[in-house]
């Protein structure tokens, strides 16, 4: 592909990366995943790809979506062990162009994108178009970011928003917060919100009715509740589900997110009827004198495979096309 302009798109979380390519306004193809772990940098997947793609003649331009903040030149991965500069990076791989965005960034540019079949809705509420959009994702940590119009292009907020404290609204969350505090100085929604989450809400329930039953995963943990093979699975799952309605809703008044409220991330999709039959849509709209204002800001479960790569897509396209000169 000699000469060729082709436009690299990853979808970097703590576990998978995901790597695709388009050339003009197509869609990303050739979509490859990795196992972060099975690598020691992001530039030795990114050349592995770049191999087995038969890209190495190619003038690349890359957007990267990366699970940290993306800032400065130095990039240090929040929940990997890779760490490198930017610059560097586009000089090792001889890139024409490198852009790095956040990967809730890339994931609010793919929900305009989003057909029906790509998502679903949980609960009341209807869509506003043009309004804000609100995203967070329980994965391997918690993402979060928004989504705003701006004349004929979205335009994505990003930030930390996992990272805000933890607010428990009843009694046995106040003891799950207190087991947490035996743990750590600082209790974020990710504590709670995430695959760890899953597990630190079981391990907090085994603790509180003194259940002494043995540590789970994550993948144990839900299993368990879906097949109704164990209560305190159950228990935590639905926990979990309840914490998540609550965190959503004070998204969606932060913003007033009246173009809905997605739930991304690996870890939901897996239990949409779950958590269909779940608090989480009573407490996404129990937020006292405001109860009216959200129950009108639909909430939808992210079910496409690769947003963050469609979103990428999408970012970069938008990125050509204004810095064309």
């Amino acid at each position: 592909m000699s000469h060729t302009i082709v436009n690299i798109v990853a979808d970097i979380g703590g576990t998978n990366i995901r790597l695709g390519y388009f050339a003009n306004e197509e869609a990303a193809g050739n979509i490859k995943v990795y196992q972060c772990a099975e690598y020691e940098s992001l530039s030795a997947v990114l050349k592995t790809y770049i191999e087995e793609v038969g890209l190495s003649n190619a003038t690349i331009n890359a957007c990267l979506a990366i699970a940290c903040p993306v800032e400065n030149d130095w990039i240090s991965m929040t929940n990997l062990p890779w760490r490198f500069s930017k610059r560097e990076l586009k000089q090792e791989l001889n890139l024409n162009k490198l852009v790095l965005i956040n990967d809730y960034t890339a994931i609010a540019h793919a929900i305009p994108h989003l057909k029906d079949n790509q998502k679903v809705k949980i609960g009341g509420g209807k869509a506003v178009a043009g309004k804000p959009i609100s995203i967070c994702g329980p994965g391997t940590g918690l993402g979060v970011a928004n989504a705003l119009a701006i004349g004929e292009h979205w335009h994505a907020l990003g930030g930390e928003g996992g990272h805000v404290d933890f607010a428990p609204v009843n009694k046995i969350e106040s003891e799950i917060l207190a087991f947490l505090f035996t743990k750590y100085e600082h209790v974020s929604y990710e504590q709670l919100l995430s695959g760890l989450g899953l597990e630190q809400i079981y391990q907090a329930l085994n603790h509180i009715y003194n259940a002494q039953l043995p540590q789970l995963t994550a993948k144990d943990i839900s299993a368990k509740a879906l097949t109704k093979e164990c209560q305190l699975c159950q228990q935590s799952l639905a926990q979990f589900c309840s914490i998540l309605g609550s965190f959503a809703g004070n998204l969606a008044l932060t913003l007033a997110s009246f173009g809905g409220v997605y739930i991304a991330g690996g870890i939901v999709p897996r239990f949409i009827e779950f958590i269909e039959q779940s608090e989480f849509r009573s407490r996404f709209e129990s937020k006292g004198r405001f109860e009216d204002f959200n129950q009108n800001i639909p909430t939808y479960v992210i079910t496409e495979s690769q947003p963050g790569i469609l979103g990428a897509s999408a970012y970069l396209r938008q990125h050509n096309l204004q810095h064309l000169g």
